[in-house]
């Protein structure tokens, strides 16, 4: 296993080298720069020796292999220079987003996991029934309803219902605080997008789930240990339920590494400043190095994610062992 993990930390650089250059040549064919974009929204005659100014002063101007060497030098000792649009370090931009996107991020997946796994459970082991038909219903109405528009369902209800029960609308809370500083206001905030996002999250490991499940029940090991006896329960649970969550874990893990930084319609109608708004907004203004950074740190996240996934593999089908 040892032997596994090092070989798969290894592969991680290729990978992350290869994203890297797509990345960096692919934001050099977008038409423009950030300093013809800053200079057009002053409204100002800017002539071309202003603009050269300020490309020289953001490294711009330099050959375009010694811009790609020093933003690899740059992700790999973690140093990824300033914001050329706020003149900020990118690492403290990112880091007053990355807290909240993770939060939201997990606290989705919960709700994913909590809903999805039942309810697929039920639906396999009750297959054909009013119960199965139900669930399939759920989750078919989860795929095709978009996060955002449950989310601004959500904020409606909720308004519509304190209004009638108190006289005084809800709204939800605009500043954002840690979980440690203020639990209440934290959750406050964040637990309807998760709610909203977890649906649409749930919906398809749902299915997933229900698929599996029905594959499993069928195998010949749970056909062995319902005729020695034991209970439904035990067959259920111990056997059939752990050894189809592999196709469930990756979706589960595809998910959660999507959600860090693909929740910008949903941040909008919660008014998050996560990860997602920081990536549009790096991406209208030009801001090449702040740009590179949040996709190499997506592309860092689904890495990772996808080497957890491979571990936890092992762990739930025995049958399974790396080398």
């Amino acid at each position: 296993m040892s032997k596994y993990i090092m070989k798969r930390v290894l592969l991680m650089i290729p990978t992350l080298i290869g994203a890297g250059i797509l990345v960096f040549f692919l934001m050099r064919l977008i038409p423009g720069d950030v300093c013809e974009l800053r200079f057009a929204g002053t409204g100002l005659y800017v002539d071309q020796e202003q603009i050269d100014i300020c490309r020289s002063n953001l490294g711009i101007d330099r050959p375009i292999f010694v811009q790609f060497f020093d933003f690899m030098l740059g992700f790999f000792t973690f140093d990824y220079g300033e914001s050329m649009w706020t003149g900020k370090p990118i690492t403290y931009e990112i880091g007053l987003r990355f807290e909240l996107s993770l939060q939201v991020a997990i606290m989705a997946t919960l709700v994913a996991i909590v809903i999805s796994i039942p309810l697929g459970a039920i639906s396999a082991i009750k297959q054909d029934t009013w119960l199965d038909y139900f669930v399939r219903a759920f989750s078919i109405a989860g795929i095709a309803i978009p996060s955002f528009w449950l989310g601004i369902m959500i904020i409606l209800g909720l308004l519509i219902f304190t209004q009638s029960m108190t006289g005084v609308p809800w709204m939800p809370p605009i500043e954002y605080k840690p979980i440690w500083e203020d639990p209440v206001h934290n959750i406050s905030q964040l637990i309807w997008p998760a709610v909203a996002t977890g649906y649409r999250y749930s919906a398809v490991a749902t299915r997933m789930t229900r698929s599996a499940l029905l594959e499993v029940l069928r195998e010949d090991y749970i056909r062995t240990a319902r005729a020695k006896g034991l209970v439904e329960k035990v067959v259920i649970n111990r056997h059939a339920l752990k050894n189809s969550m592999l196709p469930v874990v990756t979706i589960i893990g595809i998910e959660f590494a999507f959600l860090m930084g693909g929740l910008v319609v949903t941040e909008q109608v919660f008014n998050l400043n996560g990860l997602g708004k920081l990536f549009v907004e790096s991406v209208s203004n030009h801001d090449y190095a702040m740009t590179q950074a949040l996709v190499m740190l997506v592309v860092l996240i689904f890495v990772v994610t996808n080497f957890v996934i491979d571990l936890t593999y092992a762990w739930l089908d025995p049958r399974i062992r790396y080398s």
